[in-house]
């Protein structure tokens, strides 16, 4: 062969390699609720795109989009990430009331006060009642929150009667019934509407845990905190999952396939709910640190909370039966799973 034609081969391969090269650098829009100071954003979404970063040497890189910062409503993510408008989003799917109905059993009351179980329980129950539910989306990861509890600007709770007459923001459907049989007023809202809703009074107080509090300076807002017994199941949970567009996964090569495969499932969920209860005394701080006044509800009087909540778990159950799925087995798996996982 002759030389030149050597060199021309040759240089068409070094062409050709560099092409493919460039080819399998991927950057993945990562769409997400937070604001960059958020503990979500800071320990769970920056490392998370710093280690699929390095695993794939560079290949795979995150382009994050904080804040919603790509348009849209939070209620949108859902249908963005199926789209394709996102390649990667962490969201609530409660935020779109009664569209994603298996992952409610979650989300109904006094289930779990552990995210990092609720988060192993999920991602089990996930495999077996919720794909389903995700069209044209690949689920990474699932888990719950910490604990939620009730904050309130110029009143405490410290019974059940004292819901009466509160309008009170809740994130999901699940907790706007729970809300409604406590006696409050719900007012359905995702995270960024809190801020603007409690500061101009339309709302007399909301149910979050700890850990998003600071990042939204919400515990300036309101001076009365109203937690739990611990030794008692936590009075609601959201569920959280971590998506990813399926074309998106189907279009890399098997190569950065396994470095996302590596970054998901069963263990990346553990340590995300690990991660969010880990994130509850910093959140507590502030408030105390601001002089707010907290209120423990006794096992005593959660009887009573538990109590006027039952309804919601027949309600479940039935909603479950008439969609032809079997209600009362989703809710005993459930159960079942959070006290298999239990420390």
């Amino acid at each position: 062969m002759p030389r030149c034609v050597r060199t021309a081969l040759a240089a068409a391969g070094l062409i050709a390699a560099a092409g493919l090269a460039q080819a399998q650098e991927v950057s993945l829009k990562f769409h997400h609720i937070w604001n960059t100071q958020a503990m979500a954003a800071v320990n769970v979404i920056a490392p998370w795109c710093d280690k699929i970063a390095k695993e794939s040497a560079n290949k795979l890189k995150c382009q994050v989009f904080p804040a919603m910062s790509m348009g849209g409503t939070p209620q949108q993510l859902v249908d963005q990430v199926k789209d394709g408008v996102a390649d990667l989003v962490i969201t609530l799917p409660g935020y779109t009331a009664g569209r994603f109905p298996a992952l409610e059993v979650f989300e109904l009351p006094f289930m779990t006060n552990s995210a990092e179980v609720g988060a192993r329980a999920a991602w089990d129950y996930l495999q077996k009642y919720a794909l389903k539910e995700f069209p044209g989306t690949k689920i990474l990861a699932i888990w719950v929150h910490d604990e939620g509890y009730v904050h309130t600007r110029e009143k405490p709770v410290k019974t059940l009667a004292d819901f009466k007459g509160l309008k009170m923001r809740a994130p999901t459907r699940q907790t706007n019934k729970l809300l409604a049989t406590l006696g409050a007023s719900p007012v359905g809202m995702p995270l960024p509407a809190v801020v603007d809703a409690v500061s101009k009074g339309t709302i007399d107080g909301f149910l979050l845990p700890w850990e998003v509090m600071p990042s939204l300076k919400l515990h300036e807002m309101v001076k009365y905190h109203s937690e739990t017994d611990p030794s008692r199941p936590a009075l609601y949970s959201s569920v959280f999952v971590f998506a990813m567009n399926q074309a998106k996964y189907d279009s890399l090569s098997p190569e950065l396939k396994k470095v996302i495969d590596a970054n998901s499932g069963a263990v990346v969920s553990q340590s995300i709910g690990k991660i969010w209860d880990g994130s509850q005394a910093a959140g507590r701080k502030a408030a105390q640190d601001r002089g707010n006044t907290f209120t423990m509800i006794p096992a005593s009087e959660l009887d009573n909370w538990v109590k006027a909540a039952m309804p919601l778990y027949d309600d479940f159950v039935a909603d479950m039966d008439k969609k032809g799925l079997p209600g009362k087995q989703m809710l005993q798996d459930a159960r079942d799973l959070l006290v298999k996982y239990k420390k």
